[in-house]
């Protein structure tokens, strides 16, 4: 059985036993999270699909971390301008949610 979730903007697809990785999600290692937004359930032969979002549908999961992820470098560069060359770094926060349960 699987579950397709709406989290920060982005979909992931879950199973129960999973470790994944989503958008930061406040609250401390080992605190549950529940995820209200699911868009699919397919378990077996049968799948429901939600028009956007199924009612009643429940992921449920615990923090397993709180973290950041490896640094990207972004450059801006415009051309016979000497000034306007820039590199920074960015790093993302994220949350590791193992997942318990899906309740469609």
């Amino acid at each position: 059985m699987y579950a397709v979730i709406e989290t920060g903007g982005k979909q992931v697809r879950v199973q129960i036993g999973e470790v994944v990785r989503v958008e930061r999600v406040d609250g401390d290692v080992g605190a549950p999270v529940v995820f209200d937004k699911v868009l699919m359930v397919s378990g077996g032969d049968e799948a429901r699909v939600g028009r956007p979002c199924l009612d009643g549908a429940q992921v449920k999961g615990s923090i397993v971390e709180q973290g950041r992820g490896k640094k990207i470098l972004v450059y801006t560069y415009k051309r016979r301008l000497n000034s306007n060359q820039k590199r920074r770094g960015h790093r993302q926060d994220f949350t590791a949610v193992k997942i318990e349960s899906i309740e469609a």
